[in-house]
């Protein structure tokens, strides 16, 4: 099934920031859409003749529920074809061409170690669908870290969601962190690297990294110097 191509119906847009937006996607054929939590979908958009040109991944925002309907949240790059076709003429009613579900970063199946869930910008999406799947079915699990960096306050993508989550799922601590001064901001300033840093104390551990290359380099980098393995590190990377 994850090399079937498929028509997706786009259901609900939210315009979450001022340059992301969650597009909610059905997929009419398929009673359930099945996937872990995770994965991603690639769409296939009239952007280009060359098929390998026209394809852009994004990961599922949305737990697995049984439904088939998922989420994706996306932030528009500037220059960047796929992004701007998805804002400038997908509207709510209009049809994509999908196919997934794709990849490996998933849960691993023994929730034995620390997770560390280490992100920047739309690299939230599969950290948000791993923690509400963890909570909806109760799963047991070691301590979850989620280190969120962002500019600005106005770019926290789910905040009010994972400040609830963190109430809500027993050793769940969400800690976002901004790279640009504000002075309304009263939580963690700066980037990612330091926030695991001090929270890493040796202990058995998993590192999942998602975002931006710069991001994912420099923490494996420092992840390796803490004296963890590299088979401790998973990644997505993006752009």
């Amino acid at each position: 099934m994850a090399d079937q191509w498929h028509k997706g119906l786009v259901t609900r847009i939210v315009q979450e920031t001022h340059n992301t937006r969650r597009f909610w996607i059905q997929i009419p054929e398929l009673e359930q859409f099945s996937f872990k939590a995770g994965q991603f979908v690639t769409l296939d958009l009239p952007i280009h003749e060359q098929k390998n040109k026209r394809w852009r991944s994004y990961s599922i925002a949305s737990p697995p529920d049984g439904t088939n309907t998922i989420e994706l949240v996306i932030v528009l790059l500037e220059g960047g074809a796929g992004t701007n076709y998805l804002f400038n003429h997908v509207k709510e009613g209009s049809e994509l061409v999908l196919k997934g579900p794709l990849g490996h970063f998933v849960l691993p199946e023994q929730l034995d170690k620390d997770l560390f869930f280490i992100c920047t910008g739309t690299g939230i999406a599969p950290f948000r669908a791993m923690a509400q799947y963890i909570k909806a079915h109760d799963l047991a699990h070691p301590p979850i870290h989620l280190i969120y960096g962002c500019r600005q306050q106005c770019d926290l993508l789910y905040a009010a969601e994972m400040w609830d989550l963190e109430k809500e799922l027993t050793d769940f601590h969400y800690t976002p962190t901004l790279s640009r001064d504000d002075d309304k901001w009263s939580g963690r300033k700066g980037y990612v690297h330091l926030i695991y840093e001090e929270l890493a104390q040796r202990q058995p551990a998993h590192f999942f990294l998602c975002g931006w290359k710069n991001m994912i380099d420099e923490a494996k980098h420092r992840i390796l110097a803490l004296g963890y393995d590299k088979h401790d590190i998973h990644q997505e990377l993006y752009g």
